[in-house]
């Protein structure tokens, strides 16, 4: 049992950075695949740009502050960040020298062969170069800004993850300055890739990108000196804040300037073409107080991430195969959604059931004279969000609507800002939750008057309420009106809008309040029901699983007999397979064409299964710092397809999906038949609609 072990051992869990790392390499290795159409492959760099980025911004970042602050601990791992740093530099550098070979010498040659060119500068013909000259002077010279480089003109202040050149000069300015260097800055509002008109260019599609036009023209823009080179760099800045929420009178107003400081972070990483000579490296290195590990060279754009004009090209047969998502028949035969979700609950599986029932059931309750009240919480809404539109024509039609507003979701700051300013001046009632808390729970409540009584009806999801993301992100959402679990809801939006002690609720649980004991709670009643003998089982899926003590609880339920299958999608750091401790926990993770984003808890519970839904996932913050909520599938057929979807499809179905080894590593499961199809292949066949030209394709794509 657990005494043999010391849970503590830090040889007993994974580093929680190198984790995330795992799983992005992971994302690259799609772009790989060629069982993918090109386009999507070519998408797969390009989230991999993204998501390199932000886990500097962030997790590198946060790393370098604690050796700032000398503020450096290890974690349940061990590693101290200096140590962490060191394996995490040495793998980041490897996989941005295996982006660029897979870009240079794989996808630019297949998108050739589909006549999408990228030309280089060495390849224009003369009626190019003249377009290229034209639009130079006209589109881009007005709007660039070049800096000497003298004491009059000190290193200027460059944004976080802008695109910059450094230019060698020689010669003497119109003052006679003679510095040698410049620095031209590429404004954001300039597209980094650049289509050709057909009438110069007789391919398909040609496109030039940005940087190969200011690297042709950036001589034209210092008269009389003569360009030695000219070089393109990034600098990718600590994009991370914190407020002391205790200590701010207003948090809204503290968050604006916050928001702009953001831009200007230490720096912690430089990217350069890798012709640069050494010596400017060196200046640039020392201008940006970096060391030789955070430098990256490069051979290709430093942006790559910019890339989506080519991703976004309507061409079909290098996409997916289009789908259209079902909607519950359920709501289909009936006019009022309410009367629907009055007959019983509803679940939809998203994407592959569409996400429109969500806004729709907004868009009635906004325009029915019975409903009185909407409640809602807002994560991550998205620009332009139909959802919020239906909020302000709510309220606009004398609805109570109430709607908290996370101000602090990571990047969506600015834009939640604006949104709880478009909803205050509709007459929203805005609230921004807990201080200290982010307020991650998706929930709907609508109130209705129904003859003499009011009833209640609730939308819980495992996702936000952003459509975009609805059709990118894999997620649940339970509508329906039963009535203990809308008063469930009702004490949640009562604990973020007003004040008092935590309610107790009868079907849901809650972070920061019960949610980590009661996970806690249901492991080692498994654990139990495997030492009495009894059949035990458990099955959680998720994005991330960090924190230790339900770790702790795993390894000791896996002690005791109990056969655990986890799904994680990124951040594992539970070590399965060990001998004594883990034999009896598998871990398996997916990459494929949708973000796997629902969060689902299964306990056998002695015959009588549990089976939740959460915005939550199993780490220290979703436990501990955020409101969060973890809701039942009480109708047993909808739990037992919740089931079968979440865990029996994945386990049946090896294409796409690694496992978790022991030492750490992932390892990729071998196709288990002839044509193998991954889980969400079986999904999409099963649950929506794919064209029936595409339809016999489907098995060989993702």
């Amino acid at each position: 049992m657990s005494d043999q072990f010391d849970l503590n051992n830090p040889d007993y869990y994974i580093n929680r950075e190198l984790s995330l790392l795992q799983f992005n390499q992971r994302v690259l290795e799609q772009a790989f695949d060629d069982s993918i159409p090109l386009l999507e492959r070519l998408n797969f760099l390009l989230i991999f740009s993204r998501n390199i980025d932000e886990f500097f911004e962030l997790r590198i970042a946060g790393l370098k502050m604690q050796l700032k602050l000398d503020q450096a601990q290890p974690g349940p791992d061990g590693l101290l960040p200096q140590e962490t740093l060191k394996i995490l530099s040495s793998l980041c550098h490897e996989a941005e020298e295996k982006k660029y070979n897979l870009f240079n010498k794989v996808l630019l040659p297949a998108l050739e062969k589909e006549q999408i060119h990228i030309l280089r500068r060495e390849q224009w013909n003369e009626k190019q170069s003249s377009w290229i000259k034209r639009y130079f002077k006209i589109q881009l010279a007005p709007v660039l800004t070049p800096i000497g480089l003298d004491l009059a003109h000190p290193f200027p202040r460059l944004t976080n993850k802008s695109l910059n050149f450094i230019v060698s000069l020689e010669g003497k300015d119109a003052f006679g300055r003679q510095s040698g260097l410049a620095i031209l800055p590429a404004p954001r509002s300039l597209p980094r890739i650049i289509a050709l008109p057909k009438t110069i260019s007789p391919d398909k599609h040609s496109f030039i990108f940005l940087s190969s036009i200011i690297h042709e023209h950036a001589g034209s823009l210092f008269p009389g000196m003569t360009p030695q080179g000219c070089y393109q760099f990034r600098i990718t800045r600590n994009a991370d804040f914190s407020l002391n929420e205790g200590e701010v009178e207003n948090l809204l107003d503290a968050l604006k300037g916050e928001l702009f400081s953001r831009q200007f972070g230490e720096a912690v990483r430089i990217e350069i073409a890798d012709n640069c000579p050494r010596k400017i490296i060196d200046f640039l290195l020392q201008e940006f107080d970096l060391a030789e590990e955070d430098l990256y060279k490069v051979n290709g754009p430093v942006n790559l991430a910019r890339m989506d004009s080519l991703v976004n090209l309507d061409m079909p047969n290098l996409k997916y195969p289009n789908f259209v998502p079902n909607v519950a028949k359920e709501l289909l035969e009936s006019e009022n959604y309410f009367d629907a979700i009055g007959r019983q609950d509803l679940l939809l599986h998203h994407p592959y059931e569409s996400f429109m029932p969500v806004v729709d059931l907004i868009a009635q309750a906004a325009q029915d004279p019975k409903v009185v009240a909407i409640k809602i919480t807002l994560y991550r809404t998205g620009t332009n969000s139909i959802i919020v539109k239906h909020l302000i024509e709510a309220a606009r039609n004398g609805k109570e609507v109430t709607a908290v507003v996370e101000l602090k979701a990571r990047f969506d700051e600015e834009s939640n800002i604006h949104l709880a300013d478009r909803l205050q001046e509709a007459g929203v009632l805005v609230v921004y939750g807990i201080v200290g808390h982010k307020t991650h729970a998706k929930m709907i409540l609508i109130v209705r008057k129904e003859g003499n009584r009011l009833n209640r009806y609730v939308h819980l999801g495992t996702g936000n309420y952003h459509e975009g993301n609805a059709r990118l992100y894999t997620d649940y959402s339970l509508l329906s009106c039963d009535e203990e679990l809308c008063e469930d809801v009702h004490k949640l939006f009562q604990e973020l809008t007003g004040m008092g002690r935590v309610l107790k609720m009868k079907k849901m649980f809650h972070a920061p309040f019960t949610l980590h004991n009661y996970i806690i709670k249901c492991i080692e009643n498994e654990a139990e029901n495997a030492r009495t003998g009894k059949k035990a089982e458990i099955m959680l899926k998720m994005n991330a699983l960090t924190e230790v003590n339900i770790i702790k609880a795993l390894y000791v339920a896996s002690q005791s007999g109990v056969i655990i299958n986890l799904v994680v999608r990124s951040i594992c750091c539970l070590k399965p397979g060990i001998k004594g401790l883990s034999e009896n926990i598998h871990v398996y993770t997916t990459v494929d064409r949708f973000l796997e984003h629902s969060r689902v808890y299964y306990f056998y519970n002695n015959k009588e299964p549990l089976l939740f839904c959460s915005s939550a996932d199993s780490m220290g913050r979703n436990m501990h710092s955020r409101v969060e909520a973890f809701f039942p599938i009480s109708d047993a057929k909808l739990a037992e397809r919740v089931k079968n979807e979440s865990f029996t499809t994945y386990f049946s179905h090896s294409k796409r999906l690694w496992t978790l080894l022991p030492d750490g590593s992932y390892e990729k499961l071998p196709d288990k038949t002839e044509n193998p199809q991954s889980p969400q292949q079986i999904l999409l066949a099963k649950l929506a609609t794919v064209s029936q030209q595409e339809n016999s394709e489907l098995p060989k794509q993702s």
